[in-house]
């Protein structure tokens, strides 16, 4: 419980300082470069060594988004026998949840520490002005807790990937004819007629063609066929792909 107050505590205190405009990309993968402010927790005993403020300083990239159910999200590795069974579960229920989810598979580059002898208003307003004169132009500013900065990281990545999920990707999967309404008002995959959503449809054909050209490992196809439960409907074509012609 006591853990469960302390984040609860980063969370609270938390602030955005700077925050980037744009989204996470539907087409293609995206860079955010991040600032971590917080005061040293030595100051809360030492208050007449500051003003100091540490920084953390890394990147964070996403792959291009992927549109995912809970079927797919099962045989998914890294998940807990618990876990899975909590979301058959909830797949019964609804099987495309279309809470809807999305594979955002992400990196966390760190890439360096620091502390300036600076308050973390004026250490920001520094940063910031590097960052508007330089290339990157996704960046973020979060104020945080010193022992628990990722935490506020993390509130942060979670609401960019809540918002480009409703504000850019779901209208994007709407427009291609990937997603549609019910009559409850709840988006819904669209599916072909074998029942395959249409847009793992049309990323397994690609996947075909690259494996043709040689840009693409057989394996991973056929990881994707038995993740989307669907490998006995493409095995003739599969094993094609190893003929002699």
């Amino acid at each position: 419980m006591r853990d469960r107050e302390r984040i609860k505590y980063v969370l609270d205190n938390t602030e955005i300082l700077a925050e980037p405009e744009d989204l996470i990309s539907t087409s293609k993968k995206t860079t955010l470069h991040y600032f971590v402010l917080a005061e040293p927790y030595y100051l809360e005993e030492f208050p007449e060594e500051g003003p100091e403020t540490k920084v953390r300083e890394g990147k964070i990239t996403w792959e291009k988004p992927k549109l995912l159910t809970p079927d797919y999200m099962i045989n998914m590795d890294g998940f807990s026998s618990e876990a899975k069974k909590a979301m058959q579960m909830i797949s019964r229920n609804n099987p495309d949840l279309a809470a809807l989810m999305y594979k955002m598979n992400y990196r966390k580059e760190s890439i360096r520490t620091f502390t300036v002898s600076k308050n973390i208003e004026n250490c920001s307003r520094a940063i910031e002005e590097n960052m508007n004169s330089g290339e990157d132009s996704i960046y973020v500013i979060i104020q945080g807790v010193d022992e628990l900065w990722d935490v506020s990281l993390m509130k942060f990545i979670q609401g960019l990937m809540i918002k480009s999920a409703y504000k850019s990707q779901m209208p994007y999967y709407e427009e291609k004819g990937y997603l549609s309404t019910d009559e409850k008002g709840y988006s819904v995959v669209t599916r072909n007629l074998e029942g395959l959503p249409i847009a793992a449809s049309e990323e397994i054909e690609k996947m075909f063609q690259k494996v043709k050209k040689g840009d693409e490992d057989p394996s991973r196809l056929k990881q994707e066929l038995d993740r989307w439960g669907v490998f006995k409907s493409y095995q003739d074509r599969f094993f094609a792909l190893f003929k002699e012609e």
